[in-house]
Formats: structure tokens, sequence, C-alpha cells
């Protein structure tokens, strides 16, 4: 970290080869850059016949070159004499995320001889259900970019449950494939990092003592002992003694911090104060304390404690709510889906549907399904390990196409949207505009782009389209010569509340079919952190726009020598060496993130069919629109279930035989 030269001075010194993460033949290194975040080099890569975007390290996700036709539509860009495509297709989908993807499988299953093209503007499929994959000598060691499970499966609509079913995705294998025991077998703990900048000391703390027979558990808190094993950790942190004592009294007091309130009247204040001021005010916990919470709802809301309802929080089994019954009926504007979602299922599903790449699994399954030379195999063990063939997604004889690389920038009806025959579609490729026709189009990319893709809609859908601004984030994957610092310290996830990553933490211990998690710590694997942008104090949107001009500014040193750091700080005891251990590094940047979720604490009490993404998914014409911004909710149900609903409505415009 204190060298004159940098890893990617000494990089950009030779010929990189892209297209793999340069696993040197009979050695461990690894290089931590890939794919340039240059459009040159991205075209060069498109080109390539070893062209394999899972492999590609350094900056990945959203980088400039993927969004830089985009930004230049919002600024005002015009393209000149686009070329016209010679093929006409049944449906156009612009979006290759797995809502997307699930537009094209249903709409191929209704009209099984349909012609189908889908543009997407990045350089993988999958939207941010992004394959990280990584090689050391012959073992592939695979890590999630993004999306990381299937939450909830239950919960799933009929038509979401059908898809996974005929995909062959059997949710009930990650009871097996999934080590619920692998903490407790190999002696290791959640943990707490107190950087030296925010707590005055860099010090790790083991979380409370757990319960013998806990299982994994993705919760740092779930399985303490109760209040002497509360004060017994946090006399263990360099919290301040009156920060340490309210924090035990949060965590174990089962009082009424509302009394004399009606139920109602709870839920209506809760459902209006964020968690940090309920703690202030009702709570009373000192401000000293504030530090160790503000970050602990980054990874799903996007946001700290300052601007996350408390009613939320209270559903999901934050601390402070056990004296408050809350049961019945949600207060006006409490409880946003993803809470509901989480707090209705029967049985309270564990947090085990995993994949080693995330749901970039169903992506995969998708597109093997919609284009079967692109993958071999035929079941949900074989996707995880193939090879997929990028080469054959977009060819002329399938009936069915995948175009990467290409960012559209005008949909629109041909003619008159209420009597039009057919729409056109206008996208970016290679740096030359082209447009392609077909009989109904989906648009399932970001709601936010549409009116600018979409100028003729009317302007209240455009407004309403506009109105929810996605979460930033950042997912970095690293991949590690081994997990003996994590061992030694036994450790196998670290919250970091004031540090520049909020979370580090071993892969999850999933093996299936024939990939197998590295168990023993001498193997190499990949490690997961985790930084979600904010500005704490303003309203959630303007944060999250505050977050994504922060994230774009940053620069893939940054990233890498805040994890150097980090990394070296939590792990050196245990014997951790940067310059060692660590053999590559993907930054999956996401500007535009998680669907935006409505907030009780800033948004309206809509009805129901009032709501923006109820208003902005309406069709237009021979264009629908489908994605989880459609129904404000950010998790892969909610991009398969607006994904049916858009094929429901443009299949009445299809001219190809139906089932």
């Amino acid at each position: 970290m204190d060298r004159n030269v940098t890893r990617r001075d000494f990089i950009n010194g030779f010929s990189v080869a892209v297209g793999g993460s340069l696993a040197l033949k009979n050695s461990n290194w690894i290089s931590t850059f890939g794919l340039a975040d240059s459009p040159l080099e991205a075209q060069q890569a498109k080109q390539s016949a070893e062209y394999y975007p899972p492999r590609l390290t350094g900056l990945r996700g959203s980088t400039t070159a993927v969004m830089e036709v985009g930004h230049g539509l919002r600024d005002g860009n015009e393209w000149q004499n686009p070329q016209a495509d010679v093929d006409r297709f049944d449906l156009i989908v612009v979006g290759g995320g797995i809502s997307g993807l699930s537009a094209a499988y249903f709409y191929r299953k209704q009209h099984p001889s349909a012609k189908i093209l889908i543009l997407e503007n990045h350089d993988d499929f999958g939207g941010h259900a992004r394959r990280n994959e990584f090689h050391v000598g012959d073992r592939m060691i695979i890590g999630y970019g993004g999306t990381q499970s299937i939450a909830s499966p239950k919960l799933y609509s009929p038509q979401a449950k059908q898809l996974l079913a005929e995909l062959g995705i059997e949710t009930q294998k990650f009871y097996t494939d999934f080590d619920r025991k692998f903490d407790q077998e190999h002696g290791l703990s959640r943990a707490f990092f107190f950087d030296k900048k925010t707590f005055g000391v860099d010090k790790l703390v083991l979380g409370p003592r757990q319960r013998k027979s806990a299982e994994y558990s993705s919760d740092n808190l779930a399985v303490s002992e109760g209040e002497s094993a509360w004060a017994e950790f946090f006399s263990r942190t360099p919290l301040s003694p009156q920060a340490q004592k309210d924090l035990t009294r949060l965590q174990t007091a089962k009082v009424d911090y509302l009394p004399g309130m009606s139920q109602w009247d709870k839920k209506v204040t809760l459902a209006r104060t964020s968690y940090k001021d309920y703690l202030l005010k009702y709570v009373k916990i000192d401000p000293s304390a504030l530090p160790f919470l503000q970050t602990s709802t980054y990874g799903l809301y996007g946001v700290g404690i300052d601007a996350v309802p408390s009613g939320d929080l209270a559903l999901l089994g934050y601390p402070g709510f056990d004296g408050i019954d809350l049961s019945g009926k949600y207060g006006p504007g409490m409880g946003v889906e993803v809470t509901k979602q989480e707090s209705e299922s029967e049985e309270g599903e564990p947090y085990i549907f995993h994949f080693p790449d995330g749901n970039a699994s169903i992506a995969r399954l998708l597109v093997r399904s919609l284009i079967p030379a692109s993958a071999p195999g035929s079941t949900m063990e074989d996707i995880v390990t193939a090879k997929m063939n990028y080469a054959v997604l977009d060819e002329p004889s399938s009936n069915v196409r995948l175009r990467l690389n290409s960012t559209v920038i005008h949909a629109k009806n041909v003619g008159d949207p209420a009597a039009a025959k057919e729409v056109e579609v206008t996208y970016v490729r290679d740096g030359e505009p082209r447009t392609v026709r077909g009989s109904a189009c989906i648009l399932a990319g970001w709601n936010m782009v549409i009116p600018y893709m979409c100028p003729e809609m009317p302007d209240k859908q455009k407004e309403a389209l506009a109105y929810g601004v996605k979460v930033p984030l950042i997912y970095t994957s690293v991949l590690l010569r081994n997990w003996q610092s994590f061992k030694k310290l036994g450790i196998s996830g670290v919250r970091c509340p004031g540090s520049f990553f909020e979370g580090v933490t071993l892969d999850f211990p999933v093996s299936i079919g024939s990939y197998k998690f590295a168990s023993n710590p001498d193997e190499p694997c990949v490690i997961h952190l985790e930084h979600v942008p904010t500005k704490p104090g303003l309203p959630a949107r303007q944060q999250q726009m505050a977050g994504r001009a922060q994230m774009l500014a940053t620069t893939f040193e940054t990233y890498e020598r805040n994890l150097r750091e980090q990394l070296t700080a939590i792990l050196g005891p245990g014997g951790f060496d940067a310059e060692k251990d660590i053999l590559a590094i993907t930054v999956n940047r996401w500007p535009h993130g998680y669907a935006y979720e409505y907030n009780s604490l800033y948004d309206p009490d809509w009805p129901e069919d009032q709501q923006p993404c109820v208003i902005g998914r309406q069709p237009f014409g021979r264009i629908s629109i489908a994605n989880s911004d459609s129904e404000a909710f950010a998790y892969t149900n909610a991009a398969i279930d607006q994904a049916y609903r858009a094929v429901g409505e443009v299949s009445r415009f299809s001219d190809a035989t139906a089932t």
C-alpha cells in the first residue's frame, strides 16, 4: 500500500489479454484487472472469440463505458442516420436482467414460434444478478456481484414459483446444499470491527456469546443469550460506558416506549418516526451509541437509521420494540413490501436459498432455456459450473436472440399509439445507431430512463416513472489465497459500522452439484465487502442521488486502497498479508441498484392505484414496462411478476402462433 508503483501502473505496462483473469500457469497470482473502463476496450472484448464477461475483474457492473450512451441521452445528445436492421421481431425486450429474460421466457411459452430480440446495454446479461468467476490453477471459484439470494420463496406468486420449477430450481435442495452448521463446526462467530477514525481505536470484537445449537445466520445478533451476554459484549467495545449501558438495555429490556398510545397511534408514530429519532426521543439512548447502529440498515435499505421508518424495523425484529404490541393491521404508510415479505413467511424461512453466484444462476438458467446452445446441461446443479457460450447469443438462426453492449435510446409506437401496428426501437452499438422493428416492446430496464427513451409518453406517466431513485451499491468480491486469518481469529463475518466497507464476510457456505465451497481454511476463497454511499441527514431519495454522484467520482484505486487497508486492520492480527493473500478484486459498481421502495417518512400514503409505480407501468400503445421498479420492490420475485404482467399486456399484439 505504500509502494510508489501501483498495481494498475504495473498492469498497464503490459498488453493485457481481455477475456480472463490472467491466471498464470503454475502460479497462484491472478491479475486484479481485466476489462478496463473504456468504450474502445469494451468493443475489442466484445469482438474477441474468448469473450467471457464473468471472469473479468477490476471495475465491473455499470462502468462508465456501459453508461456512456445513456448519459448522453440524458444530456440531450442525438444520433443521426441510424441504420435499419433487416430482421423484424414479434417482441423486442429492452433489458437483459431477470425481468427482461423472464418476459422473453413467458412470451416464448405463450408463442413458441415467436421471434424475440433482447437488447442489453451491459457487456453481460443478468442485470444486477452478476456472476464473478475466478480461477486458481484448475479450480473455479464463484462469487456473487449483485442479487444475493432467492428470499422467502414460499411467498412467491404462483407464476414466479412455476417459473423457478420449470427452470429446474428446487429450493428444498438448499437445505442440504447450504451448510447451516458451518460457523459452529469451524468455531467461527460473527464480529464487529471498530475503526480508529470513528471509535478512537482499531478493535475487533467477537459478537455476543452464541447458543451452542445456533445455525448459520446472516444476522450478527440473532443468537445471543440474554442481558449478561450483551453486557459482556458491549464491555469489550470502545463505546462509552453510557452507550454500553443503553445499548444493553435496548437489546434486552421489554419496555413499552410509547405508553398511553392506542395501538393504531403507536403504528402511525412508528411509521412517521425514523429509527434514529425513535431511539433518541422515546428509548432515550445516549447519542454516542448511534454510530454503532447507524449503518445497520445499509444492506437492506441503502440508507442509515436516520432515514428508515421505525415501523419497518419493528416488523423486521430490530431491538427496542419487544414491549410494544404491534399485532394487527398496519398503520398508514407503514411497512414497505420488503417488510411484509420478510415478516409474513409462515415458517420464517432461513436465508439459505443461494447459488454460489447468487441469482445470476437464475439468469443463466433463463438464457439456457431461451437459447439452448448457450450452455450445456439441464439441471440447477450443472448450470453453476457451466461455461456459457456467448458467441451463440445473437445467432441469426435462433428465434430468441440476446444482443449485449446495445443501449436503447428510443422506443416508439409507429404512428398513433392507440392504432399502431408495430414499434420501432433505436439502439447504439459500437458507437453507431441502429433501428429495429417489432410487433411489441417490453421495457425491462430502469424506470428513470424511460422518459428519455419514450418522450412521446404522457407527462403524468413520465413524472411517475422518474419518481423512484434507485439505491447505489458496491458489491466487491475479493479472491484470497486462503481464509486462515478468519480461522485464526474465529470469525466468519464482520460488521464494520464506521468503516468504508460496512460488511466483510466469507462467502455463503454452499456446495451444489460438482461445485464445492472452500471448507478448508487452506483453500482459496472469495470474500465479500459491501459499500453503500450515503449522505446522512437528507431524505432517502436525496441521499441516493448524492450517493450515486459520490460513487461515480470514486476510482477503482480508491476502492482497492480502502479494502486493502480495512482488511489489513481487521485480519492482520490473524496473519493476513494483503500483498500475498489478495489474488484478485472485482468491484461491482451499481449506481442504479435496488429499486426504490416507498418510505413512510417522506412519501405520501397514496391509494394503491395512484402510486407512481402503478401509474408509470401502464402500457403505452404497444409498449409495456416490466422491472422491479414497476412494483417498487427490490426483489427477484417482483422482477418476475412484473414480467408476467407485461407479457399479458403485449401478447394480444403478437403475430406469432399462440399455444
